[in-house]
């Protein structure tokens, strides 16, 4: 616990426009300080992460504050007492009690709290201690990578899925671009890769058949609609969990909208469950692997090569269906990268696009 005088009711208010480092230690300050702490997100219309993602981040961050959300579309006026009651009258309704103290890192904390009718604390004005502000990250994301949360970094990581029909390259092509983004070290040296689990999955229905009957073969192992979206789920479940932990790309074999083209191919339609799994999350570039160029190698748990253009087909069909962004990757294994890294490269120097917040006279 840190010193300093003890307060029942602590308030803290932001933007959040994301969360980031320095943020969290104003919070983490003022909870150790008093007895309850309200964290107030405020966001305006017009801003581009919203309000129930903040929300949830510091929730997720501060599970012991009291983490409220209020819309505020007034832009600020230090200079405008009419504007500063206006604010106040959305910051009151939200945070519904009286406040003991205000902590902050603004100029205008001693005028939020004095409106209050609370206690100031400033806690760290000049960023000494986590060199980075809002701004800053929408500004560029990469540069202050350091300073963001899992859940903010799950939430900006680009994401790159790599599918393809069987034995088309699809592992070798997602592990060759996570090590070469490894490769260049930096904040780049976390790179992730998310296997495809729906091998995994395999491979345990092949064991059990075989425990049932070692003279089993993959032939003899069949799929049930049902089994879909839980492999849907697990792979989406994965890729999440990589994405908090690692770099500004993540680099994944298959994701839940391929799982719905395997649906297809083994029962012969779509899984409409499946498709509303894909659904809820954002990837930012697919690379098909074309099934020209790549012998076909029987690994104990494929089908054969007959299937292979039809696949690529049906990939490259929803794919353009769906409207997602893709690369169809043809050539030997060292021209396929080449190509993706080119691709990846391109997603990344677009950077993350933040609408501006409302206008502030200061």
């Amino acid at each position: 616990m840190s010193g300093g005088e003890r307060f029942g009711h602590g308030l803290v208010l932001g933007k959040f426009y994301p969360p980031h480092a320095g943020h969290h230690h104003l919070v983490r300050t003022a909870q150790a300080r008093c007895e309850r702490l309200t964290v107030l997100v405020c966001a305006a219309s017009v801003e581009s992460v919203p309000l129930a993602d903040r929300v949830a981040w510091m929730r997720e961050a501060h599970p012991g504050a009291d983490v409220v959300g209020a819309v505020d579309d007034i832009p600020v006026d230090l200079h405008d007492p009419a504007v500063w009651e206006a604010h106040m009258a959305i910051f009151r309704s939200a945070v519904g009690r009286p406040v003991d103290a205000v902590f902050t890192s603004e100029a205008y904390g001693a005028e939020l709290a004095r409106r209050f009718g609370a206690r100031e604390v400033c806690v760290d004005p000049e960023r000494t201690l986590f060199p980075v502000s809002g701004t800053a990250v929408r500004a560029d994301p990469v540069a202050c990578w350091e300073f963001l949360g899992p859940a903010v970094r799950a939430a900006l990581t680009r994401r790159v899925v790599v599918l393809g029909a069987e034995s088309t390259g699809t592992t070798t092509l997602s592990r060759d671009l996570a090590a070469h983004y490894r490769a260049r070290g930096g904040v780049w040296a976390g790179t992730g890769w998310v296997a495809e689990y729906g091998r995994e999955y395999s491979e345990e229905k092949l064991a059990a058949a075989r425990a049932a009957d070692p003279a089993a073969s993959w032939s003899d192992v069949t799929f049930t609609s049902r089994e879909f979206p839980v492999i849907a789920r697990r792979q989406d479940a994965a890729e999440e969990r990589a994405a908090r932990l690692g770099s500004p790309v993540l680099f994944c074999d298959t994701d839940s909208f391929a799982t719905g083209i395997w649906h297809e191919r083994y029962l012969g339609g779509r899984n409409a469950e499946v498709e509303r799994i894909a659904s809820l999350t954002r990837r930012d570039l697919y690379l098909l692997t074309d099934d020209a160029d790549v012998p076909f190698e029987d690994d104990g748990l494929r089908d054969g090569p007959q299937l292979r253009p039809w696949m690529t087909g049906r990939f490259h069909e929803e794919l353009t269906a769906t409207g997602r962004e893709f690369l169809t990757l043809r050539g030997d294994r060292p021209t396929r990268l080449a190509a993706a890294v080119t691709a990846v490269d391109a997603l990344l120097a677009e950077g993350r696009r933040f609408a501006d917040p409302l206008p502030e006279n200061r």
